[in-house]
């Protein structure tokens, strides 16, 4: 097990704690182990219930994946950094699909930052989730950012949000807070910080015939009418009809024309911020939001895993790790510099497979 995840059982219900509140609790290969042995073991452990993800930090749920981690192991790939690299996404989207499918309720108490990884270990089945979001939840699929893609099942549920609203985060790489994040169905309920350990307690004292999850939502309804809580507050709301007008169109330079032509504040906020994204992966990330709105949650981690390995091979993610938290110039390199010079052979290559079926590292997720 890891010193990074700890797990106790409280009467019937199991917690998991994420304990690396230094790294903002960024998940490593030696995390998603320890998460995944625990899961592992409670899903045929009747005297579990119910499972609780939380973190120890008040500042973060999970920032994501250990990007540090990518950018030591990709560079160093001739003295097995690669190797390290396929097992860490392989290991990660096992673990992703299975806390999609979990048989038990699980709850993510996504306090703090939730981003990327984060976002991979908190959106559970719908079946069996229950996502609580706080007044200092910062939510957001920012790989894009980084030279990366919005993975970790995000091709799964970035689609499945309404409207637009999916591909204007994962192509934009924009955060969010409570309200929005349960306008876009990435949370289910709102909680104060000052009433979580309440929560806790009465998830604490969960008995075997207790829906954790209707008491969840009855815990959270005295907290409805605060603006936190109200879908219909929130920034997405109110910019909703220009995010479905500009992220309805199938590339992304027509998207950054749309936003060009209109003068809104929303509008020149977010073509300021998609010029400083990587303009291939926002060409990819678009492609495959796309795409999985058509495929089941196996289906787009495979093709997740797929894509992985061929941004590794571009290169892309290594630049944009080096300019935003090595070097931290804040100045990366793209390749290509800007949205005229790529094409869509480029796009395409990133959805090639790199095994035949029978080898592919998540050839059994059904």
């Amino acid at each position: 097990m890891s010193e990074h995840v700890l797990s106790e059982v409280s009467n019937q219900t199991g917690f998991i704690t994420l304990n690396r509140a230094l790294a903002l609790n960024s998940l490593s290969l030696e995390m998603v182990r320890a998460i995944t042995g625990i899961l592992l073991a409670w899903r045929s452990d009747p005297k579990i219930t119910a499972v609780v993800m939380r973190s120890n930090s008040e500042k973060a749920f999970c920032a994501g994946g250990d990007i540090r981690f990518f950018h030591q192991a990709g560079i160093a790939s001739a003295t097995g950094g690669a190797a390290l690299i396929e097992d860490f996404f392989t290991e990660e989207y096992a673990l992703n699909h299975l806390i999609h499918h979990y048989p038990k309720p699980y709850v993510a108490l996504m306090d703090g930052v939730v981003m990327g990884g984060g976002m991979g270990i908190a959106q559970a089945g719908p079946a069996a989730r229950m996502r609580i979001v706080t007044e200092r939840t910062k939510m957001a699929m920012p790989e894009v950012a980084i030279g990366l893609f919005p993975d970790v099942g995000g091709s799964y549920f970035l689609s499945r949000a309404p409207g637009q609203l999916g591909a204007y985060l994962g192509v934009s790489g924009e955060t969010i807070g409570a309200a929005d994040a349960i306008y876009a169905d990435l949370a289910d309920v709102f909680v104060p910080t000052t009433a979580l350990p309440e929560l806790i307690v009465l998830l604490s004292k969960a008995e075997s015939t207790h829906d954790i999850r209707t008491t969840i939502a009855n815990f959270a309804g005295q907290f409805a009418a605060l603006p936190e809580a109200d879908p219909t507050r929130s920034r997405l709301a109110a910019n909703r009809a220009a995010i479905d007008l500009h992220f309805a169109h199938d590339s992304v330079a027509n998207i950054t024309a749309s936003l060009a032509g209109d003068a809104s504040e929303f509008a020149t906020k977010t073509h300021a911020i998609m010029h400083k994204r990587s303009p291939l992966m926002m060409c990819v990330t678009l492609a495959q939001i796309r795409r999985g709105a058509k495929m089941q949650v196996a289906d787009c981690l495979k093709m997740e895993r797929t894509m992985v390995r061929r941004c590794f091979e571009h290169g892309e993610v290594i630049e944009g790790v080096r300019a935003l938290v090595i070097d931290k110039d804040h100045t990366p390199r793209w390749n290509p510099a800007s949205l005229d010079l790529v094409t869509p052979e480029m796009v395409e290559r990133f959805f090639e497979t790199a095994w035949p079926d029978y080898a592919h590292p998540l050839k059994d997720l059904t």
